[in-house]
């Protein structure tokens, strides 16, 4: 009865919209009575909620339910809705409960859905054009700051983590990811961007501050507390901000937005990263976030010179440029943060060196940097750091010093020769990755050694890392310019002699190594140096596998993994492994992320360009998983990854490339396939359920017969309680659908038969050649038999979708075959007598015929009735189509096509009545 209440509402809604509408919009009413009815019309509109004024509005604009004139003002109205208060959350609810893709989860089944439909990726796409894209009559300047409070509050996810990441796709993909609404100083920018990066680094808020009072009144005894009105971000919106720019960059990863977002915010990421003193609370809320968006950016946009700028800037802590806003985080109490304007020389106060504070930071910068940089970009950074020490100032093409504060200042050079220290101690092996450079530093180093005292410090650092360099395995003399080499054995011998008994021992040793160095070891053992390219491919390679397969590894860090690895395969790389490459992209796709399963699958089809067999190989393997090792749903997106690469490859899959994946997936669309480990897992989950009986049964009535063995049973009856006759009987009627696509005693379960029947039906519709026609064959009997024998079973009806599409898409590429006037070696039945569809068929076309029309007459889907009526029309074309004779047989060209301007591909004149019969000749022209 509540539904049927609830229709009738509904219905009457729509008719007061109509009619008020039609009152207040009537052109040939007078002006006072539509300015009464437009009154009455902007009344109804303000009561009426969003939701139900959504679904009625879309009612009354479909072509033809109203007057033209009418349904332009609706369609105003409908547009301007999400400029509402709750307009956001309702128009997403209105468009995934009547998206045609949204489906219903086992979970949901049985019970009401109370965080509203099934969020698919193709109703949120259209969702996110909706709200992203501005109606024509409203400028971005207007639109945005109306619906931007609304998302950023999804954004927090109080209403849901499912909304949240709804409004992370809007924010990210749909409005900031477009270069009209989405780049600096934009109106989506500003709107959305701007609100959190200010309240992170002050400075980049367009809105003026308020100028500094400079006059306070006050009372002869009262206190003015003069820091209240200094605070430019509380210490709750730098934490929600913080949480919200997280949450946006870590639900649907972008590495172009997030380098975008995160670049103007870089220094102030690094003052939270490492703030000190710190307490368990300020960690929590603060520091954590920070560091962790400031590691995604130095692993998707680091660089040495990224890592000097922290080192120039190791005490930052707020902006001191006169030029712009002063401001400095501060910490009030022992729990919060907060960003306060700087007054007067507050800035010089808050520079002083603090050396307590100041190891505490370069602690933290070395544990960022063992995490974040790569082997070369510290190497890099130690060469920068070390020539900055040594005070050269020569420019060399290859070492360029990039330094933000002046040399001279004694803060500065104490805090590069921490760190020096630091990374010697703690990350030696990393320092000779980019030895040539490093030779030219040693080489340069101990060349100035001329007795003098300035750079006596200098040299035993300069041995130690040649002694580094040089004990490396693949270490070659040959390697190593000429006069690098002379000049570094010249350097060797005069230290060896000039100076203190260590370090002339320690110069005579390297001199004696590096002389005989290519003699200790067997020739035949020498690896031959690789090229720079292959350095450099190798250096990309592991630094995918770095970001794909580190377990902590954000999802935009994780994206741009396989971005790398997707460039090594374009590329041609002889450094991919293939088998190695496929098992990674298989085991990544295994994880339930439905973005980055996205990216996985286009890396799939990029490597099935190179490697077709292979790739194919490895998904058919993990689609029909034979040991028993993925879920259904896994296995699912490996059909997904199939599919795409079956279409990428068009005509060329076929051959034995195909014929393995049509005989795959008959053996799984069948009825024989057996699953013996599920079939064991299932009989335990059914023990488990007959004790859990067993015992529900044993408590009786007594007084113990009130208590629940599980709470999912007092949430599913509560729900229960609550639901109406008609939702009962839908829900049920659901879950005995749901229920019966799974596995039982071992069987495979049916949605995997349906995805299977509908990836043959693909095959055929991309190359109907792929498969041989006794496959061919085999298919059609297994969809006659789908047809037949499962024809009442319920849960069955995706199958039967899947089973009559292989029909249609098999007659269908017959036609198309017969146009292009291609032998595909089995046609329509009256070329053949009427018997088989073909040579080494055994279907009959009368059978297709036959069961095509029982289930059009018969069939309770809807859908699968439509596809039985095409398949037959298109059967009966193909009849007809052979009964005529082929175009090109009628308009056939001589071997001579042209003889000086007569055209002999010209068709024949029709026949004129004046003629009695005889056809008007074609005229000769003569030419010059």
């Amino acid at each position: 009865m509540d539904a049927k209440q609830d229709a009738q509402q509904e219905e009457t809604l729509v008719s007061i919209l109509e009619r008020t509408g039609t009152k207040a919009f009537q052109p040939t009413a007078d002006a006072q009575s539509r300015a009464e009815g437009q009154r009455e019309f902007g009344a109804l509109i303000s009561r009426t909620g969003t939701l139900a004024l959504i679904s009625s509005l879309n009612t009354l604009i479909k072509p033809g339910r109203v007057p033209e004139w009418l349904r332009v003002h609706l369609l105003d109205i409908l547009t301007l809705l999400p400029q509402r208060s709750d307009g956001v959350r309702a128009t997403l609810e209105f468009v995934f409960s009547v998206h045609p893709s949204s489906t219903v989860k086992i979970s949901e089944a049985a019970t009401p859905q109370k965080q509203g439909a099934n969020i698919t990726m193709e109703a949120l796409k259209m969702a996110s054009t909706l709200l992203s894209v501005p109606p024509a009559t409203v400028k971005p300047e207007d639109w945005f700051p109306g619906i931007a409070p609304q998302l950023l509050d999804l954004l927090d996810g109080s209403n849901g983590p499912d909304l949240a990441k709804v409004s992370a796709y809007v924010i990210g993909f749909g409005v900031l990811g477009r270069k009209q609404f989405g780049a600096p100083e934009t109106p989506g920018w500003r709107a959305f961007a701007e609100p959190m990066l200010a309240c992170i680094n002050p400075s980049l808020s367009s809105k003026r501050s308020p100028a500094e009072p400079l006059v306070f009144s006050a009372g002869p005894d009262e206190v003015v507390d003069l820091r209240d009105r200094s605070v430019l971000v509380q210490p709750d919106a730098l934490y929600v901000a913080l949480r919200r720019l997280s949450y946006l960059l870590n639900s649907h990863p972008n590495p172009g937005l997030t380098k975008r977002l995160l670049s103007p915010l870089f220094m102030p990421l690094w003052a939270l990263s490492s703030w000190q003193p710190l307490t368990a609370r300020i960690k929590e809320r603060y520091c954590q976030p920070a560091q962790e968006l400031m590691e995604i950016y130095l692993k998707l946009a680091g660089s040495a010179d990224k890592f000097l700028q922290i080192i120039n800037n190791l005490l930052f802590s707020g902006s001191h440029e006169a030029a712009e806003l002063q401001w400095s985080y501060e910490q009030p109490d022992d729990s919060h943060l907060q960003v306060r304007r700087l007054h007067g020389d507050e800035s010089t106060t808050l520079m002083q060196l603090n050396l307590e504070v100041m190891d505490l930071k370069i602690s933290t910068f070395i544990e960022i940097l063992k995490r974040t940089a790569s082997n070369n970009d510290v190497s890099m950074l130690f060469l920068k750091l070390f020539e900055t020490a040594l005070g050269s100032k020569k420019d060399e093409s290859s070492i360029q010093v990039v330094a933000g504060d002046d040399d001279s200042d004694p803060m500065s050079q104490l805090i590069q020769s921490r760190i020096l220290q630091a990374m010697m101690e703690q990350l030696p092996e990393r320092l000779i990755s980019n030895s040539k450079q490093l030779l030219e530093l040693v080489s340069k180093v101990l060349g100035e050694s001329d007795g003098k005292s300035a750079n006596d410090d200098a040299i035993p650092v300069a041995l130690s890392l040649l002694n580094l360099v040089v004990t490396v395995p693949s270490f070659q003399r040959n390697d190593v310019p000429e006069e690098i080499l002379a000049s570094i054995e010249s350097s060797l011998s005069k230290i060896s002699l000039a100076r203190d008994a260590e370090t002339s021992q320690t110069a005579h040793n390297l001199s004696q190594l590096l002389k005989y160095r290519d003699e200790l070891e067997d020739p035949a053992d020498r690896l031959t140096a690789p090229t720079d390219k292959q350095v450099e491919e190798k250096r990309t390679y592991n630094l995918a596998l770095s970001y794909i397969t580190q377990a902590d590894s954000p999802p935009p860090v994780r994206s741009e993994g396989l971005n790398l690895l997707g460039t090594l395969i374009k590329s041609n790389s002889a450094i991919l492994d293939i088998p190695a490459t496929l098992v990674l992209l298989s085991s990544v796709l295994s994880d339930n992320d439905d973005y980055i399963s996205l990216r996985v699958i286009k890396v799939f089809v990029q490597l099935s360009e190179r490697h077709p067999r292979s790739t194919i190989q490895e998904l058919l393997d993990q689609y029909v998983d034979a040991l028993e090792r993925q879920n259904t749903d896994t296995r699912l997106r490996f059909g997904e990854a199939l599919l795409q690469v079956m279409q990428r490859l068009g005509e060329t899959f076929a051959g034995n490339i195909a014929m393995p994946v049509g005989e795959a997936l008959l053996a799984l669309a069948g009825r024989r396939a057996h699953r013996p480990k599920t079939e064991k897992r299932q009989a335990r989950a059914e023990e488990v359920a007959a004790r859990k009986r067993k015992a529900k049964d044993k408590l009786g009535d007594g007084p113990l017969a009130s208590l629940r063995l599980d709470d999912e049973d007092d949430d599913a009856d509560m729900d229960l309680e609550d639901q109406t006759p008609e939702e009962k009987t839908r829900n049920a009627l659901l879950a005995r659908i749901v229920s019966g696509w799974e596995s039982k005693r071992g069987s495979e379960d049916m949605r995997i038969r349906a995805s299977a029947l509908s990836l043959f039906a693909s095959g055929l519709e991309i190359n109907i050649r792929a498969f041989a026609p006794p496959l061919v064959d085999a298919a059609l009997v297994l969809s006659l038999d789908v047809l037949t024998l499962e024809a009442d079973v319920l849960e069955a009806g995706i199958l039967r979708r899947a089973a009559v599409t292989v029909l249609l898409r098999f007659v269908y590429a017959l036609g198309e075959a017969q146009e292009r006037g291609r032998y595909l070696g089995f046609s329509s039945g009256s070329s053949n007598g009427g018997k088989g569809v073909g040579p080494g068929f055994a279907t009959k076309e009368d059978d297709l015929v036959r069961v095509l029309g029982y289930v059009e007459q018969t069939d309770e889907d809807g859908l699968v009735r439509q596809h039985a009526r095409d398949a037959l029309e298109s059967l009966e074309n193909l009849r007809l189509v052979q009964l005529v004779p082929h175009q090109q047989d009628q308009g056939a060209m001589p071997p001579v096509v042209r003889l000086a301007g007569l055209d002999m591909s010209r068709p024949s004149l029709p026949v004129l009545e004046a003629d009695q019969g005889t056809r008007s000749r074609p005229r000769i022209e003569e030419i010059e």
